[in-house]
């Protein structure tokens, strides 16, 4: 059975995660698409992160983020959740994360998260196994833009010409 390539889920904008405009902290952002990225990762490939963490002493540790605001989103607004691997290497990950209108008819935000593999008990990057470099291989959706800033400017220009 073929794995997804692309996750998706939807949560609600909490009240306690907004600011006096009624608009998602901006700080708070990081916190959805991550706790969305856990959760797709868990429902469409069986990997609990944080079993394997106490486990097996290994995990992924996020060392790079970048996010590009497009829309804001509001408190107790339903919002839907789009991921995907777009690179990988032996001791990186890097996944793409959109969130969008329940519908998916607007793009609010992106981001590029990067993470490194790492072990816990040696306190250092390691490599990933080969099952999880045969995952990855079977899961990663490149994009065609290299850089984060030149996939914002692409989205900005679609989102400006609808």
């Amino acid at each position: 059975m073929n794995k997804p390539k692309i996750l998706t889920s939807k949560t609600k904008i909490r009240f306690q995660d907004c600011d006096p405009f009624n608009h998602l902290n901006n700080g708070r952002y990081i916190d959805y698409f991550i706790n969305q990225r856990e959760d797709q990762v868990m429902d469409a490939y069986g990997i609990d992160i944080f079993t394997m963490i106490l486990k097996e002493k290994i995990g992924w540790v996020i060392s790079n983020t970048q996010l590009a605001y497009l829309v804001p989103a509001y408190t107790m607004e339903e919002v839907a959740f789009e991921s995907q691997t777009i690179a990988y290497s032996k001791k990186h990950l890097q996944a793409e994360v959109r969130m969008f209108n329940k519908d998916k008819t607007v793009l609010k935000s992106v981001a590029w998260i990067s993470f490194v593999h790492f072990d816990l008990e040696k306190n250092k990057t390691t490599e990933h196994s080969p099952k999880f470099m045969k995952l990855f291989e079977e899961t990663v959706l490149p994009l065609s833009e290299q850089t984060f800033d030149e996939r914002e400017r692409n989205l900005r220009t679609i989102k400006k010409n609808s």
